[in-house]
């Protein structure tokens, strides 16, 4: 956490007390409707702590953004109706503009990074119809930003801020009237997911007013921590580069209205990174059924992270679910990287002697542990490396793995948290190998559960060496398995009965072009 210092409030800042009426008097269920506060009891009984999910993925555009833009729309004068307006967005903001333009009759120029996700340019269409016009441009939101103000300058169009502008955070501060109205009783904090920080504004500035003995706290991404920086500075500053896991959080700058507001109201803020979310993302969906987008589910992220850290309370905490445009082809990696981010799988890298019985003493080594990844290549005439992840249930078991490795002899390589063995070497393991002579390669399946693939390796012949090994847990209900033998040409009957004794699905990918080509 870090403490915010008090400054004077710039001319341009609203009162808490005119915060508070504006707020009141927001035009935003025109639109918008009022989300569920739900619990969330999986996350409270493995916590220790109760927790609520406010549900702002049930809005229309599934996001809290549609508040903020449509009143801000709606309060358009004649004159800025019949100019246009314009926006810069990721992608939730400018649905809301969208949605709003539509309602409205107003004609409406947005304009979107090339990075935001294609669910999300689709769904500013499909809102918007023919009152929209999408212009993409820039890898993130701050580039955006900076063609709508060329574009503005040219046509005279009126800017639509996703954050920086009293009526837009007057809107998003009705989540937190809500989340006062549905919940009356004690809460102890409030986490909110930050970007440019309308929406940490907006609900601390208004929760402040009447509840100020609830803390209201900002979470944002170790890459993209604008805000955090920028209160930590005592100014708001400007980011070099933004992470774009998190897109809808990917701001180079906060504003200046949203900046004056958090310093004076908000009471911290917590950083995670890229897997945590992944675990919330994980979270969400076990609570609730949906699945948040990576910004939709930073708030509970930051709970988590501060439960971990701080005294536990008897007092409810509150995580703002704040979207769920997620592309679907990004569930592929949220999946990869959640058991890292609950600290469930530790990923080794593991040197064992190149000799019989080796695998074995590995799998001893294990103690009836689930393997969630195997990578093997035979390379060495002396040492094999493997690569290996392996289900935990805590941090601290990391370490019980590694002593248990090395009281077998082996060298390990703690990599749970080296993202270049994560995000690349993990796939790269294998090619070509002069060793590999008399190699077979064989595909098995067998039914996935715990300790199967240990139980698969227990029945391998202990007189053929492997010489590739390539395993990972997707989650299906079978396990699916590739495997070199080198089997003498004069021993390949007696492999053939053993195959047909294995009692595994299997087939014979020897010939295979794919691998001649890239491992034989």
């Amino acid at each position: 956490m870090n403490a915010l210092a008090a400054r004077s409030v710039s001319d341009a800042s609203p009162s808490g007390h005119d915060l508070l009426r504006m707020t009141v008097g927001a035009r935003v269920y025109d639109v918008a409707r009022e989300t569920s506060l739900e619990a969330a009891p999986l996350l409270s009984a493995r916590l220790g702590q109760p927790v609520l999910l406010k549900r702002e993925d049930q809005q229309p555009v599934f996001s809290f953004k549609l508040r903020g833009a449509y009143n801000r729309m709606a309060q358009l004068g004649e004159a800025e109706r019949a100019r246009g307006v314009i926006a810069a967005s990721a992608g939730n903001h400018a649905q809301g503009v969208a949605l709003a333009a539509a309602r409205l009759g107003v004609r409406a120029v947005i304009v979107m990074p090339v990075t935001a996700p294609q669910v999300k340019v689709d769904a500013v269409r499909r809102f918007g119809g023919t009152h929209v016009e999408v212009v993409l441009a820039g890898d993130s939101y701050s580039d955006a930003q900076a063609t709508a103000a060329r574009l503005q300058a040219e046509h005279g169009y009126t800017f639509v801020h996703p954050f920086d502008d009293a009526a837009v955070i007057a809107g998003q501060a009705t989540v937190g009237m809500e989340i006062l109205r549905q919940h009356p009783g004690p809460l102890h904090a409030i986490f909110v997911p930050v970007g440019g920080g309308g929406l940490l504004a907006g609900i601390a500035a208004y929760v402040k007013a009447l509840r100020p003995e609830i803390k209201v706290i900002g979470v944002q991404t170790c890459d993209s921590d604008a805000m955090a920086q920028s209160l930590d500075a005592g100014a708001p500053v400007t980011l070099s580069e933004v992470g774009l896991f998190a897109d809808g959080t990917a701001v180079k700058r906060v504003g200046d209205l949203t900046f004056d507001l958090c310093q004076r109201y908000a009471d911290g803020m917590v950083r995670v990174d890229t897997d945590a979310i992944c675990a919330a993302i994980r979270d969400v969906f076990h609570e609730t059924r949906s699945v948040p987008e990576p910004a939709g589910a930073l708030a509970l992220a930051g709970l988590k992270q501060y439960i971990a850290t701080h005294d536990a309370s008897a007092q409810p905490m509150v995580a703002v679910v704040s979207g769920a445009n997620l592309n679907f082809d990004r569930l592929r990696f949220v999946a990869e990287r959640a058991e890292v981010g609950e600290q469930r799988e530790a990923v080794f890298a593991v040197t064992i002697p190149e000799e019989r019985g080796s695998f074995r003493r590995f799998c001893a080594a294990l103690d009836q542990r689930s393997i969630t990844e195997f990578n093997y290549r035979i390379g060495s005439a002396s040492e094999a490396h493997i690569f290996v992840g392996v289900q935990t249930t805590h941090r601290d078991e990391r370490q019980t793995l590694i002593d248990a490795f090395r009281a077998h002899g082996f060298g390990v390589l703690d990599l749970t948290d080296d993202e270049l063995a994560k995000l690349h070497l993990r796939h790269m393991i294998g090619g070509s190998s002069p060793l590999a002579c008399d190699e077979l390669l064989y595909r098995f399946e067998f039914p996935e559960r715990p300790g199967a693939l240990t139980r698969f390796l227990g029945h391998m012949h202990p007189d053929w060496n492997i010489s590739l090994f390539h395993y990972r847990n997707q989650g299906a209900d079978y396990g699916r398995i590739l495997v070199g033998i080198q089997v003498p040409a004069d021993e390949r009957a007696l492999f053939q009965a053993f195959l047909d004794t294995l009692g595994y699905p299997f087939r014979d990918e020897s010939e295979n072009p794919a691998y001649r080509l890239l491992l034989r």
